[in-house]
């Protein structure tokens, strides 16, 4: 079944589930939907490459702490999802999205335009070098803590959601992920891991995305 870029399936509730048999209790727990966000890519790049601190023909790279961000796109028994569509964005290391909409008054960065777009490979595995984001204002009066969004595209599912960071004062805080209780998501699932990095000067962190369906 097709989906286009605007058909969002909702998984409600899709941090909590009962689970009632053994083999129920060996799946893997959904990653949670999440809004897109006020800042939402009004287009993709031209370019699609999973370096976004470099923009193709220009001799700079972005401001801020460099970062690889890898990981698996699964199922929730845990077999890959192959070739699924991930449209990726975030603010740079200052807090400003490259929209249009946003009017923080941080600076933008030349070189970062913060929109990715990529495919898992047949192990379902995806990879991107960034920076990472920098926290701003909400439209509520708080501040939204560091976060990068996914929008994970397969045959049969879409999974919108936001990875937050390990560790981040802003987390108690922020409007979304210190909310996702309440609302019956477990914010662990979308929190990444620090894991060790082999290049100096870049934090590493693994995240997997597990789909409702596929």
């Amino acid at each position: 079944m097709a989906i286009s870029r605007r058909t969002v399936v909702i998984g409600l509730g899709a941090g909590a589930f009962v689970i009632g048999s053994t083999d129920a209790a060996e799946l893997l727990r959904p990653t949670p939907q999440e809004t897109f966000g006020p800042f939402f890519p009004v287009h993709a790049p031209p370019h699609h490459d999973f370096d976004l601190t470099r923009i193709p023909g220009r001799p700079g790279r972005a401001l801020g702490q460099v970062i690889e961000v890898s990981g698996r796109v699964l199922r929730r028994d845990g077999s890959p999802v192959r070739g699924a569509m991930m449209e990726i964005w975030q603010a740079n290391a200052a807090g400003r999205y490259a929209n249009p909409l946003d009017k923080n008054p941080a600076p933008l960065d030349p070189n970062f335009e913060g929109v990715a777009l990529l495919h898992t490979t047949a192990e379902g595995r995806y990879r991107i070098l960034t920076v990472k984001p920098g926290a701003y204002a909400d439209l509520a009066g708080g501040m939204r803590t560091p976060h990068i969004h996914f929008d994970v595209t397969s045959d049969e599912y879409r999974l919108v959601a936001q990875m937050y960071f390990p560790g981040e004062a802003l987390n108690e805080k922020d409007i979304l992920i210190s909310t996702m209780p309440a609302r019956h998501r477990d914010p662990e699932l979308s929190t990444c891991r620090s894991v060790e990095s082999p290049e100096p000067g870049v934090l590493k962190f693994e995240w997997d995305i597990v789909l409702l369906q596929a």
